[in-house]
């Protein structure tokens, strides 16, 4: 698979007001986002509540996704299946769902809660490749959410294994995105998962950014991906500086919760979330609703 490059939005889940998932509305944001330039769909991240929907809606909403991008025929829009999982048992069962009905590829995260060693991470995503290695994964280490770190040494492991094309790195450290991208072989991706650092991760050489932000502005973190994959630097940070508020105020508490409200607030979707996901305090309602008028949006 040629690694995917630009904007990777990390898509909500809309779910309707008894907490059921919102399938039509999951369609129309697709539909939305192919329109507004999105490069990649990705679904059932941490962004589109993974923890909390059960085997079979994952699965759902994966197979939904992937049918309603493909209507778009104009231009093939990837979706990228968020397909992991504590269990690699698990994983490797979410991942070959993923493959037949046709997703492009596969995010995996470092295994939460059980908190594998290094050689346990690379055992883990090994096996899975193996399994299903037909489905190119794209390795995603976020330790603030799982506490497990996979270390630089780890993820230039698993880049030799076939099937295993890039990492979604969201620790937000610059200097280790820069080493992964100075030493990780020819055609293996390194993508943002930060979006207030990915502007200066794709000019460093990233591949482009899986991104919370471009749920509320998918058009301008695509023109940002765009611009910074090929250097243009001043255009990059000129979109970059419209976008910072909403970079810090989306996750004024946890992902998904600001997000949701924000889509609410533009009408794209209903706000809710499932427990333990509360509804954003009134506190912090304002402020999100100024980064969305700093945005241009309101």
């Amino acid at each position: 698979m040629t690694p995917i490059t630009g904007s990777t939005v990390a898509l909500v889940t809309p779910m309707h007001e008894d907490g059921s998932v919102d399938y039509p509305t999951l369609r129309k944001l697709i539909d939305w986002h192919i329109e507004q330039g999105t490069d990649c769909i990705g679904v059932v991240g941490t962004t589109g509540e993974s923890p909390t929907v059960d085997v079979e809606e994952h699965q759902e909403i994966i197979r939904v996704s992937v049918e309603q991008t493909r209507k778009h025929t104009a231009r093939h829009v990837p979706v990228m299946a968020g397909c992991g999982a504590n269990s690699t048992a698990e994983a490797i069962e979410l991942a070959r769902y993923a493959k037949k009905v046709g997703a492009d590829c596969q995010l995996q995260v470092v295994p939460y809660y059980n908190k594998p060693t290094q050689e346990g991470q690379y055992r883990h995503f090994k096996a899975i490749a193996e399994a299903v290695g037909d489905l190119p994964m794209v390795l995603y280490n976020v330790p603030g959410r799982t506490v497990g770190d996979m270390l630089h040494d780890t993820v230039l492991r698993c880049a030799q294994v076939p099937g295993i094309i890039g990492i979604k790195e969201a620790t937000g450290n610059l200097e280790r995105a820069q080493w992964l991208i100075r030493d990780v072989p020819k055609g293996f991706a390194v993508y943002s998962g930060d979006d207030p650092t990915a502007v200066a991760l794709m000019l460093c050489g990233g591949q482009g950014n899986i991104s919370v932000t471009a749920n509320v502005a998918p058009r301008l973190m695509h023109e940002l991906c765009v611009a910074a994959v090929a250097g243009d630097r001043r255009t990059a940070m000129d979109i970059q500086f419209k976008l910072m508020p909403l970079h810090k105020h989306l996750f004024v508490e946890a992902n998904p919760i600001p997000v949701k409200w924000a889509m609410a607030r533009l009408g794209l979707c209903g706000p809710t979330l499932r427990l333990p996901m509360t509804e954003l305090a009134d506190a912090h309602q304002a402020v999100v609703e100024q980064a969305l008028k700093s945005a241009g949006l309101l």
